[in-house]
């Protein structure tokens, strides 16, 4: 049966920025698909209650709250599951993000950050999980990075480099991890998570952003969790260095941020 080639039965998984938002449904995701999951936020209460969500998938759940911009606590996750599971065969490295801002307000500092935590952050996991993963039946990594890496709009220098780094960071660590280890990239367009919060309560910008995107609505974490249970399972099983963009069709952004001509 082809549904059996996107089960994970009794994998084990780490998924980042889990207390919400893409990380949260992710992690539910993989929980549904059979796997048993390490989760990790900084806020544990949002952690519980998905740890709830998973159980009542039947599966385990490891809660591991933590500031996720610290590397030692990133590549931390890794032996964690190791310890408390006995293998590591999925990292799902979802933590990331960084607020638009002008050029001439993007700081090289600024640009820093950006970098530490939507790459660094990555590296530190995956780096911590391949000795693991090779111990075992090989794995597979799932990089979250965003549309803005290959699109163009003012006031995401930041952001938009960083994601197009990871992009370009997932095909390299593919290339050197072949062939027992798969890499691969979401490249997410507009998602209804707290981080367009703002945006989504308004409905004249829920509007403009719909009406600009080709399939005509925001997407929804399960939109890319299930694109994740994909790249995770047998069914992606010859997939390896790909950046998979699931964004509604956008080829450019959905939304203006106004900033004005310098």
């Amino acid at each position: 049966m082809i549904l059996d080639r996107f089960r994970l039965t009794d994998r084990v998984a780490v998924v980042t920025g889990a207390g919400r938002g893409i990380g949260a449904g992710t992690a539910v995701a993989l929980a549904e698909a059979g796997a048993d999951i390490v989760i990790s936020a900084r806020t544990e209460e949002q952690l519980d209650e998905v740890a709830k969500r998973i159980e009542a998938a039947g599966r385990r759940v490891l809660v591991i709250p933590a500031d996720l911009n610290d590397l030692d606590a990133v590549a931390a996750l890794a032996p964690a599951a190791q310890e408390e599971f006995g293998r590591l065969d999925i990292v799902v490295n979802n933590v990331g993000g960084t607020m638009p801002r002008g050029f001439l307000e993007t700081s090289p500092r600024f640009l820093e950050q950006a970098f530490h935590f939507n790459v660094a952050t990555a590296h530190a996991l995956s780096r911590a999980a391949v000795p693991l993963m090779l111990a075992g039946d090989g794995g597979s990594v799932v990089n979250i990075s965003s549309a803005m890496g290959r699109t163009q709009a003012r006031g995401f220098v930041a952001y938009g480099t960083a994601k197009a780094a990871l992009a370009h960071y997932t095909r390299l660590a593919a290339t050197d991890l072949a062939p027992r280890i798969r890499v691969n990239a979401i490249a997410v367009g507009s998602v209804a998570t707290s981080a367009l919060e703002v945006v989504l309560t308004d409905e004249n910008l829920r509007t403009t952003m719909e009406l600009a995107t080709p399939l005509k609505r925001i997407g929804e974490p399960e939109d890319i969790a299930a694109a994740i249970v994909y790249l995770c399972s047998p069914a992606g099983g010859y997939v390896t260095g790909k950046i998979l963009e699931v964004d509604g069709g956008l080829d450019h952004p959905n939304l203006d941020m106004g900033m004005p001509d310098l």
